[in-house]
């Protein structure tokens, strides 16, 4: 395994990109760091953490109590009752040193084989919680995909996974970084290991832990204040943040947290996704245990952010991003890199990078899921139902309408405090930028939306009181409850470095099209003039009428509605440039082919080509579709012993690659066979076909952008 050599210890999979240590620049810029992380209360104190070691040190005599309990119960002999045995280990930010002032403790039981996860953990050891006066809110979830019980211990949050091993005794010194620990256990219980298992083998793989910590406790603070901080959302969560990081102070080992911050976006910003990021070679291990090989498995070939946990069974922790959450973080790393680099000419500081997302002034328009149930408990499971299939809505509008209405998940959900039993989440919207807009661009995403609103209320354990819907509403029809203190501001942010670059942006798209509008109207004002009919005498007289900001502002909005409706796999219907299939054709067209009316039926999201003010940054990289992405793999992915180094003009940026075969598609158009594809990660759909697009009827220009509220078809 190639790598750098700190103190006789490997690290990485591939040589460093520098070994220069801190300038005394780098020193005075970090203590401005950590300063900044302690002002802004990322550092809990020192009475909170022994209150902590104290908690954790009462839930190891709780399931020590609880395994003698039971294996009384169960019968076993003195001399295996006396060793009975169970041992708590802590995982995520607790584990790598980098939590805050309240964050709850991921906490890891491990037992014997004779205390069952049904049974006893979910069983006797719920009872014995839910009779502490000291343990509070109390929730088991033993359905979720990693079973837990979450609760209050003396205050403080506590996450308790449970992992019961093929051991008649679990021994007080037991090391489950050892694979040997994965042989026999059940599934849940190896997805129970993997969080301890790669925590502690993140700590090992990087070359100096506190400059490490220091980084990481930084760059989730700029994650959650930038709103890219979720992974149920679509977004990245801790322990992506966490490897992301990690190889980041591979890379540069060396150097302090001010030049890893920089660096960090600096390579991420430059990364070609989805080549994957690893901390270190994957093993295929001995157990039979599947791990991330897009060579092997198709599913792995669908996910285009790979972040690989270094720890056996290497997986991909990261599957949940899209299309359009990558976008928005790259954006962000391009916004933070601009930002670093200023600071380096002292024309930034720390507290421009950590200047949150203005998310409801980003967009125009936005999507507003509300849900509501009877009570507060059964508000708290709807909650996290329907935050789970959230990302199904983003996935589904995005597949709809070939990825050109984008959408942007707010990672939080909001409260009105005069319901108190409702809460609502947002999604921005917005047409794919850098493409050029059909004219009058039409979104219409109703069956998408009741097609998500279906799914959700499938929910198993659904009861009658919890509702949920869905509407759109622009930004002027906000509710108070989403701002800071319930007051709407009276004026957008100004002085902010987004504020700054949107407004450049604005200022260098309406210098483009005025150099061509003005040219426009000098090559048509000719043709008018030798026209003598009284329809064109009248076009003339209202041009030259017109003033030059109404002819500006008339060239960017063309009235052609194109409608775009769900698509159960059809083919789209080229008649009127919609996505829809054969049973649908009359419903988009009533049967004949008509030219289209330029106004928007009812619940249609439809866009002009005005500039996008949503854009909080001037450019953003759009991630290449999946076909071109699976070309991109098949070119230079090998998982060989060798990796690639791919070195950009301006920094040495290494990633590691490897290689899938090539794959032919199915008869449905698909890259793989139905069966083998997940339902959230679905594959694109065919592209409608130019050459078979009718000619449009020409109509007039006009001015303000139509998008109606699907208020309306949900009964509001």
């Amino acid at each position: 395994m190639a790598s750098v050599q700190q103190n006789g210890q490997r690290f990485g999979i591939t040589e460093p990109i520098s070994l220069g240590g801190p300038t005394e620049l780098d020193v005075i810029k970090t203590r401005e760091l950590e300063k900044h992380l302690q002002d802004v209360g990322l550092y809990e104190s020192k009475e909170e953490a022994v209150r902590r070691e104290e908690v954790l040190g009462i839930l190891d005599q709780i399931v020590k109590t609880w395994i003698k309990t039971i294996s009384r119960a169960k019968g076993l002999n003195d001399e295996l009752l006396h060793v009975a045995n169970a041992k708590i280990f802590t995982f995520g930010s607790y584990r790598l040193g980098v939590h805050g002032p309240g964050a709850d403790i991921d906490t890891l039981c491990v037992g014997p084989r004779h205390a069952t996860r049904e049974g006893d953990f979910f069983g006797e050891l719920q009872r014995m919680l839910s009779e502490m006066p000291e343990v509070t809110e109390l929730h088991p979830v033993p359905d979720a995909h990693v079973p837990l019980m979450g609760f209050k211990l003396n205050g403080v949050s506590i996450d308790l996974l449970y992992a019961q091993l093929p051991l008649w005794v679990i021994p007080e010194d037991l090391d489950i970084s050892q694979d040997s620990i994965l042989q026999n256990a059940d599934e849940q219980t190896v997805r129970s290991l993997n969080g301890c298992r790669v925590t502690d083998q993140i700590l090992r793989l990087v070359p100096n832990i506190q400059n490490f910590r220091t980084t990481l406790r930084c760059m989730r603070f700029w994650a959650k204040r930038r709103g890219v901080y979720s992974n149920v959302s679509g977004f990245l969560g801790g322990i992506n943040w966490a490897l992301l990081v990690a190889r980041i102070c591979q890379l540069y080992p060396n150097a302090l947290p001010n030049m890893l911050a920089s660096r960090f976006f600096r390579v991420y910003n430059q990364w070609r996704w989805p080549n994957p990021v690893l901390l270190c070679s994957m093993d295929e291990g001995s157990f039979g245990l599947q791990v991330w090989d897009p060579r092997r498995n198709p599913k792995d070939r669908l996910h285009i952010m790979p972040i690989i946990t270094p720890a056996y069974p290497c997986m991909n922790s990261s599957y949940n991003v899209s299309a359009s959450t990558l976008r928005i973080m790259t954006g962000e790393f391009q916004r933070g890199k601009e930002i670093c680099e200023a600071m380096e000419a002292n024309k930034a500081d720390w507290d421009t990078l950590f200047e949150p997302f203005a998310f409801f002034e980003a967009y125009k328009n936005y999507l507003q899921i509300d849900i509501s149930a009877a009570n507060v408990d059964d508000l708290r499971k709807w909650k996290g139902w329907v935050e789970s299939r959230l990302r199904q809505l983003t996935l589904k509008i995005e597949r709809h309408t070939y990825d050109m209405l984008q959408c942007h998940p707010h990672p939080h959900d909001f409260q009105d405090a005069s319901r108190p039993l409702h809460c609502s989440y947002f999604m921005g919207l917005q047409r794919k930028q850098g493409v050029p807009a059909a004219e009058g661009e039409q979104f219409d995403i109703r069956r998408t939306v009741e097609e998500f609103k279906h799914t959700v209320n499938g929910y198993t354990l659904w009861i009658p009181g919890m509702e949920i819907s869905v509407s759109h509403i622009k930004r002027r029809s906000l509710p108070n409850y989403v701002f800071p203190g319930g007051v709407r501001p009276s004026h957008t942010s100004k002085g902010t470095w987004d504020s700054n670059r949107r407004s450049e942006h604005r200022n260098s798209s309406t210098s483009s099209a005025l150099a061509a509008t003005t040219t426009t109207t000098e090559m048509s004002s000719e043709s008018k003039a030798g026209s003598n009919s009284p329809v064109d005498g009248k076009k003339r007289k209202w041009g030259d009428n017109e003033t030059l900001t109404d002819q500006l502002r008339n060239s960017k909005h063309i009235a052609v509605s194109v409608p775009v409706e769900n698509c159960e796999g059809g083919s789209p219907n080229p008649s009127v440039g919609s996505i829809c299939s054969s049973p649908m054709k009359d419903y988009c067209t009533n049967g004949k082919s008509e030219p289209i009316s330029k106004d928007p039926p009812e619940n249609v999201v439809a866009f002009s080509k005005e500039p996008a003010e949503s854009l909080p940054i001037e450019k953003i990289a759009t991630p290449q579709a999946p076909s071109q992405e699976t070309e991109e793999l098949e070119e230079s992915f090998d998982f060989g012993n060798q990796l690639v180094e791919q070195i950009s003009h301006k920094v040495a940026i290494l990633t590691a690659t490897a290689t899938i075969p090539p794959f032919e598609a199915t008869s449905n158009g698909s890259a793989f066979p139905n069966e083998a594809v997940e339902e959230l990660e679905v594959p694109p759909m065919r592209q409608p076909d130019a050459a078979h697009r009718p000619s449009v009827q020409q109509r007039k220009p006009i001015i303000k952008l139509s998008f109606t509220s699907l208020g309306k078809t949900n009964g509001k």
